[in-house]
C-alpha cells in the first residue's frame, strides 16, 4: 500500500488526520478553515491515492500509519503542523487557542466528576446527571468490557475476542473505539482520560468510575454476612437494594460473547437474590410479598423451572395450592411449545408432592448457590 508521507499532499495529510481522529466533515471543514465540499473531494482523492475503500478504513490508516497515536491523541506534527480542535490539543498535551494554559492529566484541585455506569439492563452511562452518547453498539460493548474488567488491564485481544467472537475486525478498530469513547466520556469536560492505555490494553482510570456491578457484588457480600448470622429483616432489606440495582436485562443488546456470558450470568444472580430473599420472607410470614416477587420474575423468565418450582412452594406455602398446580400446568406447555421439552425432574417431583398434599417448609426452597 503506498505510503502517506510520500502520496498525500499537506492538505490531504490534514484532513486524514482529522478523519482519524473521529471528526465529521463539518468539523473537519471548520477546523481547517475549508468548505466542506472539499473536505469531501479531499478524503475522496485519499481513498483513491491509498487504495482505502471507505472512511473507516481511512481511520484504521490513519492509526497504522502514525497519524493518529492510540491512546494519546493526534500528532499533530505528523500532520503537516494541521489546527486542531481544542479536544485534540488537549489530548496531544497542548494548549487549544484561547484557551489558556495546557491542561494536566489527572485529579485537579477539587473532585473529579464519577461517571456512572449501569450494565443491569441497557448499558447507561451518565456524568453530572446527564446521559451519554456513546455510538454504535460495538463501541459501547468496549466500554461495557471495560466497565467489567473493574479497573483490570483488558488487552486488545481480549476486547476482539470478547465483542467480535471468532470473526474479528482489524485490530486497530480497538484503538479507533478507544479514542471515541475517550471523547464521550472526558470527565467535565476537562482533559483527564476516564480510559487509559498501556502496552498491556486499556482499563478504566481509577477514581473516575462507578459501576452498577460492583455495588450489585458489594451488597451481595453484605447479604451473605446476615445469612450466615441469621438475620432475616437485614437479609431482605439488603436483598431489595440489589434487586432495586436492576432496570432490566443486563447488557440488554450488547453484541458478543463476552455480554452474552455475563447476560447469562448477572441473570442467575438476581434469580438467586430473589430466591435468598423469599425464602427469609417466608420464614417471616410475609408470604404475599414473596410470591408477589416470584410471580414478577417468572413472568420475565417463563421458560426458568427454578423460578417456576420457587414459585409453587412459596404458593404452597402460602396456601394457594391451586395456584402453585396451574403455574406447573403453565410452565409444562410453554416448554413443551416452545423447546419441545418436558418438566425437569425437580420441577416435576415439586409438583408431585404438592397434589399429593406434601408439606413443603419455608426452608424447602431451593438453597440458593453461592454469590
Amino acid at each position: 500500500m503506498p505510503t502517506t508521507a510520500t502520496v498525500l499532499g499537506q492538505h490531504e495529510r490534514r484532513v486524514l488526520h482529522a478523519v482519524g481522529c473521529g471528526l465529521r466533515d463539518d468539523e473537519i471543514a471548520a477546523d481547517l478553515a475549508i468548505p466542506e465540499d472539499a473536505v469531501a473531494g479531499h478524503l475522496a482523492g485519499i481513498l483513491a491515492k491509498l487504495g482505502l475503500r471507505d472512511r473507516a478504513a481511512a481511520i484504521v490508516h490513519a492509526f497504522d500509519c502514525g497519524l493518529v497515536v492510540p491512546g494519546s491523541g493526534p500528532r499533530t506534527g505528523e500532520a503537516g503542523r494541521a489546527p486542531a480542535t481544542a479536544a485534540a490539543r488537549a489530548t496531544a498535551g497542548g494548549p487549544a487557542r484561547g484557551a489558556g494554559p495546557a491542561p494536566v492529566y489527572g485529579p485537579g484541585p477539587g473532585p473529579v466528576p464519577t461517571v456512572r455506569i449501569s450494565l443491569l439492563g441497557p448499558l447507561q452511562v451518565r456524568q453530572d446527571g446527564r446521559s451519554l452518547n456513546l455510538g454504535h453498539l460495538r463501541q459501547q460493548a468496549v466500554l461495557a468490557a471495560l466497565a467489567l474488567g473493574a479497573g483490570r488491564t483488558v488487552s486488545r485481544r481480549e476486547l476482539l475476542d470478547g465483542i467480535w467472537g471468532t470473526e474479528p475486525p482489524h485490530a486497530n478498530v480497538v484503538p479507533v473505539y478507544v479514542y471515541r469513547l475517550r471523547k464521550a466520556l472526558r470527565t467535565g469536560g476537562g482533559p483527564a482520560p476516564v480510559i487509559e492505555h498501556d502496552r498491556c490494553g486499556y482499563r478504566l482510570a481509577p477514581g473516575t468510575f462507578d459501576v452498577d456491578v460492583a455495588h450489585l457484588e458489594r451488597l451481595l457480600a453484605d447479604v451473605a454476612r446476615a445469612d450466615r448470622a441469621g438475620e432475616a429483616t437485614e437479609v431482605v432489606r439488603l436483598c431489595t437494594r440489589a434487586l432495586d440495582l436492576f432496570r432490566g436485562e443486563p447488557l440488554a443488546g450488547l453484541p458478543g460473547p463476552l455480554a452474552e456470558a455475563e447476560r447469562l450470568r448477572l441473570t442467575e444472580r438476581r434469580i438467586a437474590v430473589v430466591q435468598r430473599k423469599s425464602q427469609w420472607q417466608l420464614r417471616l410470614g410475609r408470604h404475599f410479598e414473596a410470591i408477589a416477587e416470584l410471580f414478577a420474575l417468572a413472568a420475565a423468565q417463563p421458560l426458568n423451572e427454578t423460578v417456576a418450582v420457587m414459585l409453587m412452594r412459596a404458593l404452597c406455602r402460602g396456601g394457594r395450592r391451586t395456584e402453585a398446580l396451574a403455574v406447573f400446568a403453565h410452565t409444562r406447555r410453554r416448554l413443551a411449545e416452545d423447546l419441545g421439552v418436558r418438566p425437569s425432574r425437580t420441577l416435576r417431583g415439586t409438583y408431585e408432592e404438592i397434589l399429593c398434599g406434601d408439606h413443603l417448609p419455608a426452608a424447602g426452597l431451593p438453597v440458593a448457590g453461592r454469590w
